[in-house]
Order: C-alpha cells, then structure tokens, then sequence
C-alpha cells in the first residue's frame, strides 16, 4: 500500500472536491438601461403610467374667459382662450400645424392638439411623458419637422414629433448631454428657462442666462468664454459649439429677422436698482462676437455698482428699444402672416411677463415693436393686449408669443395656465 504524506493528502483532497472548496461569485448585472437610452434605440419602455388629457372645460375655463374680457386690443382684433395648459411657458407650432408643443419650468413638455381645425385646442396631453425631464422651458422646430427642447442642462432632439406624439414613447436623441450645456457648478435655480431657436444657418441658437444679478468679477472671465449671459450656437448634432453673443443677463426670447436674418433677443436687465432703472432690452445682433455690455452695463447705458469703476468693453452695442424697467420681457417673434393688417405684418411681438419687484408693478401684457425699411426700430414698442395689470394684481401673466399657420397668434400664460389666441377679423 503507497502512503501519502500529509500535505499530499490534503493536495488530494482538496483536487477531488473542488466544488465545495472553491466559492463562486454573482457577477454584477449591467445597469438597466435609461429611458432616454431605451427610446433612442427604438424600443418601448413598457411603461403603463397613466396618461390622463388636461380638462378643457369647467369653471376654470369659464373664468379665464371672463378674465379674457378685460383685455384691451386694436380694434378688429379678438382674443380668446385656445387652450388650458398648466404651467404654460415657450411655444413652439409643429411646422405641419398639427400640433403646437408648449413647455414648463418644472417637469413636463405639454402637446396641444386643434383637431376640428376650430381655433380651439381641444385636446392637451403630455408630451413623451416615459421620458424624465428637468426644465424643459423653451422648444423650436426646424423647418424640417425636427423639435429641439433646451432643459435646464441639456438639449434633446424629437425627430418628428408631431407625428409620433400620440404615443408615450417617443424617440429622442442626444445634442447636448445632461450637465454639459453649462458646468454643473453653475447650475442654479435662478435664470434657468432656456429658449432655442434654428437659424436661417440651420444652425441651433441657445440662450443662457447667468444665474446673479450680477456676477462676480472671479466668475465673469468664465461666463463669457462659455457664453453663459449670452447666446450660443452650434450644429443640430451638437457639435461646433461657439459663443455667438456675449453681454447679455438674462436673455429669453428671441427670433431671426425674415429678410435681413439679424438675430433680434430680449435681455432682462439688473434688479434692485430702483423701480425706473435700469431699462430691459431688445437688442439686435447683426454678426457673431457682438458684446452687449453686461454686467458692465446693468440696462441700457446705466452702470452696474458692482462695476461703475472697471472700463467696460469698447465695443458694447446698446439696445435697440429700452423697455419699461423690471417688466420682464419673455418671448418674441416676427410676424410673417397676413391676417393682421399690412401695418403689423414684419413686426415684432413680444411678451412682458410682469414685474416682481417694483413699487407699482408693470408688464403682464403684449408688445408691438415697429420697424423701418433699413432694419432698424421705427420707435418705442407699443402695448398691443394689455389688461392683465388689474391695478397690480395680475390676472394672468404673458411669457411667450407663436404664430399659427392661419396667421393669428398664441400667447401663453404660465400663471393662469393657458395659451390664447388672438386674432384679426375686422369687425
């Protein structure tokens, strides 16, 4: 008989059992992929969320009519509620005038649909509700049907979503990925609302607002290089980013002029500098690199306090229109329609959202802004529906204006929760 010493024993043993004397370990299981990555490869989530429509009718409605009837237009010009549509911000009208997306300050993107072709919105849903959103204030359209929504902290692309808006799931791309439009350390909860624009370049333009009242000085060598307090563009995929225009605060609003393709913006100018200074902006850009003054200049040619005694930029280009001071201008466009009268057809319309901090609150109301044959302002912008103001107690609060295929327009309201339409009949 062989005798084993007791080392080989143990060597044996331990070859003959390996099942039991060699433990094995799970393997972590790969990450459930995101929505976001689950739509974009074309697949459904599977997600049962209810998806209730918003009421259109009731007392609500009923009393945003009324409010309706305070307000004051030119004569031949109505207006009526086209939509309830809670937390109603940045319009943007499908191109196919299916349908018109509107977008909020917290977390949803709204779609509202005229299917009678009424001048009713009679039916308003979420829009891709499976896929989580942060922000999404400001939508835009290119002219070949792809919408842009610019969050807080990124932009995705909807390839036709005015087709495809019936479903819950709704492809969507990546232009600028989650926490890559600013630096994270920049993220704030102040001057967040994003709005977008695809220009005659097709390009896309992307307003964004600083987050101070007035920056400081260690952090405006940072802004301007990023364009945070300005406007960048770049191309539809996200790539080529550039700073476009610098020197602006807050800038949200803005449209391409239709014939001379200038790039016309509003600028929400420096608080708490009393209730008639300083002035909010409509400004002109006219070339890339153009330097509007911020935070050297706190509206108009009135100097900030935190910088009266550093040289401001030679090149600084001063408004187009001074507007009346903390009225919060929000939305713009050019009006290229023909129903309104050949006096406003070219011009522009814009939206004052109201003041927050001033004695005796202005705004809450549309603007019309004139111009000349040269491009260039024919004089002061003119209150266009005004009555929302009731004596300083707003009835509703104007934030954007969108033009509808037949020539009226929309505006929204994000107090009351609603979009109007305003049209002309002549009578």
């Amino acid at each position: 008989m062989k005798l084993y010493s007791k080392a080989t024993v143990a060597m044996l043993t331990l070859a003959a059992w390996p099942a039991f004397t060699q433990p094995t370990f799970a393997q972590p299981a790969a990450p459930a992929p995101t929505a976001l990555e689950t739509l974009g490869a074309m697949r459904p989530t599977g997600s049962t969320a209810d998806w209730p429509e918003i009421p259109q009718t009731g007392a609500k409605a009923e009393q945003v009519k009324q409010n309706l009837a305070k307000v004051k237009l030119p004569p031949g010009f109505k207006i009526s509620l086209y939509a309830l549509v809670p937390d109603a911000r940045h319009i943007a009208v499908g191109p196919q005038g299916v349908a018109t997306f509107v977008g909020t300050r917290k977390s949803k993107v709204w779609v509202v649909t005229d299917r009678a072709r009424g001048g009713v919105g009679d039916e308003v849903k979420e829009f891709a509700p499976t896929l989580p959103k942060k922000i999404p204030n400001g939508g835009c359209f290119s002219k070949d049907g792809f919408l842009y929504i610019a969050e807080q902290n990124r932009v995705l692309e909807y390839p036709a979503a005015e087709f495809f808006y019936e479903s819950p799931d709704v492809v969507a791309g990546v232009v600028v990925a989650e926490g890559e439009l600013i630096p994270k350390s920049e993220e704030s909860y102040n001057h967040t609302a994003r709005v977008c624009r695809v220009g005659p370049d097709n390009k896309l333009y992307i307003q964004l607002g600083q987050p101070y009242n007035v920056p400081t000085k260690e952090k405006n060598d940072l802004y301007r290089k990023l364009g945070i307090g300005g406007i960048i563009r770049m191309d539809r995929d996200g790539k080529n980013r550039e700073v476009y225009a610098v020197g602006l605060r807050n800038p949200v609003g803005m449209d391409f002029h239709p014939k001379d393709k200038s790039l016309w913006t509003n600028d929400n100018q420096v608080d708490g500098m009393g209730d008639e200074q300083p002035p909010g902006e409509l400004n002109r850009i006219t070339s890339s690199g153009q330097d509007f003054g911020f935070p050297w200049y706190g509206g108009g040619k009135i100097r900030t306090n935190e910088y009266k005694n550093d040289t401001p930029p030679a090149n600084a280009v001063f408004p187009e229109v001074e507007q009346a001071a903390h009225a919060a201008d929000l939305g713009l466009i050019f009006y290229t329609g023909n129903m309104f009268p050949k006096k406003y057809q070219g011009a522009i319309f814009s939206t004052q959202h109201g003041s927050w901090n001033r004695t005796t609150p202005v705004g809450a109301r549309v603007m019309v802004t004139f111009l000349k044959d040269d491009g260039h302002v024919a004089g002061k912008s003119e209150p266009f529906a005004e009555g929302w103001n009731d004596n300083g107690y707003y009835l509703g609060r104007p934030v954007d204006v969108a033009q509808l295929a037949d020539g009226s327009l929309l505006v929204s309201d994000d107090l009351v929760g609603a979009l109007y339409r305003i049209w002309y009949d002549g009578k």
